[in-house]
């Protein structure tokens, strides 16, 4: 069969037949008379076999040891064909989002776009400065898109830069916070505490409610975070978690100043009054716990705190005793 022929029969063009020659892969086993190749049924089966060894992104390389070489393991080239694909498929799903983001971004125009992507190359910089910078500098006239600034503040270990992404997502408007809650439910416990800390400092309702969701997290270190911040905003559901800080010795002394942030409100200054001192007087806590939690009475005002605090100024250890009459004596002298 001439190359013609095998062309048309195969869908492999003549020129690439003559490269599969030239190359060794294919070798007709006859001339014409005139000089013409000509091939045979065993050729173009292995005209066909490199086709479809092609068809697996195999390079024609590969493709002639899978062919001639005795020692060849087909095991070991799939292995390694999986890892390529895999690799390609990443830089396109990274390539996707990227002109996703930009896409976002509504640029009007070429200089727009540049700015974008060197913002975007920058977030994605080895140089802690470098991200800072573009994280700064992403709230201009050319902000960066809310997804790359959640990406970044999730996966950001300098604090220095944490902190500039969190005060760049407080100033891009509504979006970051459906983002950041599927950060709460990362797996990684470094991803949920950055979620929950860049949470924290996102206006709005739908960072309030994500905040009062994350009370019930299983993670104790988000649920304490979320009080921290909701202490703060004035939401009283947080003063369990917060009371339970102080016994922990964890945060102990923002703790309080939530507390007493949200005891500015003299109905929830008793009701906090009341459930510190039902902390000291469990035998649940430890002579540290009572010193802790008797200290935090110094924030909460109202009648409830100063009751409270006569009675422990006599109390069976002497140092939550001394405690309770030294703040008994700044509330006289106030």
């Amino acid at each position: 069969m001439l190359i013609g022929e095998v062309a048309r029969r195969s869908g492999v063009s003549a020129r690439m037949l003559r490269h599969y020659e030239s190359l060794g892969l294919v070798r007709p086993s006859a001339r014409s008379a005139s000089g013409y190749r000509e091939y045979s049924g065993d050729d173009i089966r292995r005209i066909l076999h490199i086709e479809m060894l092609r068809s697996l992104g195999l390079s024609l390389q590969e493709v002639g040891r899978a062919l001639d070489d005795p020692d060849f393991t087909p095991a070991q080239l799939v292995d390694d064909l999986i890892r390529q694909t895999r690799e390609r498929i990443a830089h396109e799903t990274e390539l996707l989002t990227r002109l996703r983001r930009i896409g976002a971004a509504e640029p009007a125009d070429w200089e727009a776009v540049l700015q974008i992507v060197a913002l975007l190359h920058a977030l994605g910089s080895d140089n802690a400065a470098r991200r800072q910078r573009a994280a700064l500098s992403s709230a201009g006239e050319v902000p960066v898109p809310v997804e790359a600034l959640v990406e970044a503040a999730l996966s950001e270990s300098d604090p220095n830069v944490a902190g500039a992404l969190r005060w760049a997502l407080a100033r891009s408007g509504d979006g970051a916070s459906a983002l950041l809650a599927e950060g709460l439910g990362s797996p990684a416990a470094e991803v949920r505490e950055r979620a929950v800390k860049t949470l924290s400092e996102l206006p709005g309702d739908a960072a309030d409610a994500l905040l009062r969701h994350a009370l019930a997290h299983r993670d104790i270190v988000v649920r304490r975070h979320a009080a921290l911040a909701l202490g703060a905003r004035g939401v009283a559901d947080a003063v369990p978690t917060l009371i339970d800080m102080i016994v922990d010795g964890v945060s102990d002394t923002d703790a309080a100043d939530a507390l007493g942030a949200l005891a500015g409100d003299s109905a929830l200054a008793d009701q906090i009054a009341t459930k510190l001192v039902g902390r000291i007087v469990s035998d649940a806590v430890d002579a540290s716990a009572r010193r802790r939690l008797t200290e935090a009475l110094a924030e909460i005002p109202g009648i409830t705190t100063s009751r409270a605090l006569e009675e422990l100024s006599h109390d069976d250890d002497r140092a939550v005793a001394l405690t309770a009459a030294y703040l008994l004596k700044l509330r006289d002298a106030r």
